[in-house]
């Protein structure tokens, strides 16, 4: 079941004043739902990253990160609103951001059953499949030039 919601409104979220909203929405999928140790779901990095986050009548409903070596992680939407393609617009805000600050390509670690969403956003798998806090990832990237 999703939720019926309004359109979803994409912000960049530094980690100082956005820390609760995003945490909230990282530590419901990451940490509840796929069980990643809460120790390591937030680190360090995050004090550093472009944040983005989605919500949906104000209230925090996705969210997305931007390391300086051009990787995206820390992708998430809320399982009630998952189906309505903001998990997409997260992925093209960060794509966006990252053209922004002029960098020249990306990777991610996507999770295995995740492929075809990144592919179809231009993604490419590269490397072996690994496992990363007990779940199946491939890298993949996407060159900006």
């Amino acid at each position: 079941m999703t939720a019926s919601a309004a359109e979803p409104v994409i912000i960049t979220a530094n980690w100082a004043d956005y820390q609760a909203q995003l945490a909230q929405v990282r530590t419901a999928v990451f940490v509840n739902e796929q069980g990643v140790p809460a120790d390591i779901e937030m680190d360090a990095e995050d004090a550093q990253c472009h944040h983005l986050l989605a919500l949906v009548d104000n209230q925090p409903v996705g969210t997305a990160r931007l390391l300086a070596d051009g990787r995206i992680g820390r992708l998430a939407v809320l399982k009630t609103f998952r189906g309505q393609g903001i998990g997409q617009q997260l992925l093209k805000a960060a794509v966006a951001l990252a053209d922004s600050v002029a960098m020249k390509s990306l990777y991610l670690h996507a999770q295995v059953q995740t492929l075809g969403f990144y592919q179809a956003e231009g993604f490419v798998a590269d490397g072996e499949v690994f496992t990363e806090a007990g779940i199946r990832h491939q890298n993949m990237v996407l060159s900006l030039a």
